[in-house]
């Protein structure tokens, strides 16, 4: 190499360099995409450089929180508290858009998956998927597992079980025919029983008696809804996710194309442990925690 063409690059390398501190200075590298191939002035929104999301109303804790304001009855999601709020934002950060730029609307789940155009680009609100709704709508991939959970009463002495030798002997009540039901005979396998029920305020109400059902096993996201329903009503804690696939999921317009991107994003969340914090930043002081294994 001559000392001309050494020198030459060398000033290339210098200029490299130079760009690159720069860069870092800002904090920019050149590109503010953090997901790949979907920059923020790309995504087909319904309001062009808002984010419109809708959920339920009332939104309930713990999937929510904040202090209401109107239009909203328990909570505020436009805060960013609560599971589900905390996500909705962490992916709208994923795009760029600031909480100013996110628009939340009440809706209805049975309005947000019934076909047609939608006012929303996402809606959140634990929603299962479900193949039947699928032909109406378009889902995300799950953002939650949800698993089956036992709900007793504080006074009962299988309120403290912490293992699942601890649950089998106990009377368990289920609702018949539910998922809970077949996950009770297959995976928990009590002693006795399970004592099937017809419906939910059928059990709730032998709990309530505490004679012949100590327990009731229902999944954790309804186990929130029903604990004040009987006294002292308390989630003793979760089974292991076996044979399941129940999830909640996002939901889309059909053929939406903003679906893929967001799918992106839902699996960066959960690659670098965002999902799995905010679960335990909001979901574990809801309790139900607690793996009875």
């Amino acid at each position: 190499m001559t000392i001309r063409t050494h020198a030459a690059a060398l000033g290339l390398a210098l200029g490299a360099l130079a760009l690159a501190l720069a860069a870092t200075a800002t904090g920019s590298t050149g590109s503010t995409e953090q997901v790949q191939g979907c920059a923020k002035s790309t995504l087909a929104l319904k309001t062009p450089g808002r984010l419109t999301l809708a959920t339920g109303n009332p939104a309930a804790r713990p999937w929510w929180n904040g202090t209401p304001v109107e239009p909203w009855k328990k909570s505020n999601p436009s805060t960013g508290k609560g599971f589900e709020s905390a996500l909705a934002y962490a992916v709208a950060k994923r795009f760029g858009f600031s909480k100013r730029a996110v628009t939340w609307i009440p809706l209805s789940v049975e309005e947000a998956t019934q076909p047609g155009e939608k006012p929303f680009d996402f809606y959140l609100g634990q929603v299962r998927y479900s193949p039947a709704h699928d032909r109406n709508v378009d889902f995300s991939s799950g953002y939650y597992l949800v698993p089956q959970a036992l709900l007793s009463r504080s006074a009962l002495p299988l309120s403290r079980a912490k293992k699942l030798s601890e649950v089998r002997p106990a009377y368990l009540g289920v609702v018949a025919g539910t998922v809970s039901h077949r996950y009770t005979v297959r995976h928990i396998r009590p002693n006795v029983g399970p004592i099937a029920y017809d419906a939910m305020e059928t059990v709730l109400a032998s709990l309530e008696r505490g004679f012949m059902t100590h327990g009731l096993v229902v999944d954790l996201p309804t186990a929130y809804q029903i604990r004040g329903r009987v006294t002292g009503g308390v989630i003793v804690g979760q089974f292991p996710n076996k044979g399941s696939r129940d999830r909640f999921a996002l939901v889309f317009e059909q053929g939406s194309s903003l679906r893929k991107c967001v799918n992106k994003a839902l699996g960066q969340l959960q690659a670098n442990g965002t999902v799995k914090k905010l679960q335990s930043t909001w979901l574990t002081p809801a309790g139900g925690q607690r793996l009875l294994r």
